[in-house]
């Protein structure tokens, strides 16, 4: 049964005030059309995790969408912190909880395998077991050491973009992979954004770049430059000016508020976004092609 769908009809179904959502992918497909749409239907009290938070989580907050962050380092990458975020965070009008890297995805880790929890070495984390009482000690009954353990985290709804995916949410992904699939086995419900919507046969050609099954994703949408200003490897570049130029525009609450009305409330979805940017950027972060090898699999 295909699970195709529009992106608004995604977010509307499956995004619900008051979820815990995590928005996947690191360094590249950061879902930023999805928290667009999530603005423009006005969602409220989210709590959003994410390891090492991009901009994506300092849109929403500007756009009043989040209630919690649950989080590593989080700042805008090769620029600075987060200005808005952590503001918010700074004012006390956020609450957080703040984990290192590794505890992130040990944390989705834990969810994925149903598991309530799960061990992990100390080290740098001792700063922040006295800030986060969520960070618990237990002895290992096999060589007596004191490890650190983080409770499991399982989100109401993970947000996954990918280079392509079937109808029925087969889904690939290559290139650098984040938490992609430990988030959205760990999650009750998962939403697929995709550059490509491909046969079925294109997916069994390629099985090892599978990384989702359809049989966990509850809906699939087609949205080519999703992860816009981030990258997706193969289809376009990194938007380097756009993290520059947010970190200006941000400094500003005018600015932010002209930014938002502009580019997210005033355009229908991420086509008339991609529009938007016009020819000179889509030129400059164009790609050319590099193929991967080709390997065989055999035939009985």
């Amino acid at each position: 049964m295909t699970k195709l769908t529009t992106l608004s009809s995604a977010i509307s179904q499956f995004v619900h005030d008051g979820d815990l959502v995590y928005a996947a992918g690191f360094t590249h497909l950061i879902p930023f059309a999805a928290a667009h749409e999530i603005i423009r239907q006005n969602k409220k009290n989210l709590t959003v995790a994410r390891a090492t938070p991009d901009i994506i989580y300092d849109q929403m907050c500007a756009a009043g969408c989040i209630r919690k962050v649950i989080f590593s380092y989080a700042g805008n990458p090769g620029v600075g912190s987060l200005r808005l975020l952590r503001a918010e965070l700074e004012a006390g009008r956020l609450d957080f909880e703040e984990y290192s890297h590794f505890a992130m995805i040990t944390r989705l880790t834990a969810g994925a395998a149903g598991l309530p929890f799960l061990p992990m070495k100390s080290v740098g984390t001792e700063d922040l077991v006295k800030a986060n009482s969520q960070y618990r000690a237990i002895v290992d009954p096999y060589g007596g050491e004191t490890l650190n353990t983080v409770p499991a985290l399982n989100p109401d709804v993970a947000i996954i973009h990918a280079q392509r995916a079937s109808a029925d949410g087969d889904t690939q992904i290559w290139g650098i992979i984040g938490e992609q699939k430990e988030a959205a086995f760990a999650a009750k419900r998962v939403i697929v954004t995709a550059e490509e919507i491909v046969d079925e046969a294109v997916i069994r050609a390629d099985p090892n770049r599978t990384i989702l099954p359809g049989l966990i994703v509850s809906a699939v949408c087609h949205v080519p430059h999703c992860a816009h200003p981030s990258y997706a490897q193969g289809y376009y570049d990194r938007d380097n000016p756009f993290y520059l130029e947010w970190d200006k525009i941000s400094s500003d609450s005018d600015s932010v508020k002209r930014w938002m009305d502009e580019w997210v409330r005033g355009v229908k979805g991420r086509d008339e976004y991609w529009a938007k940017l016009g020819a000179e950027t889509h030129e400059r972060l164009r790609v050319k092609p590099r193929m991967s090898g080709e390997v065989s699999y055999g035939e009985c």
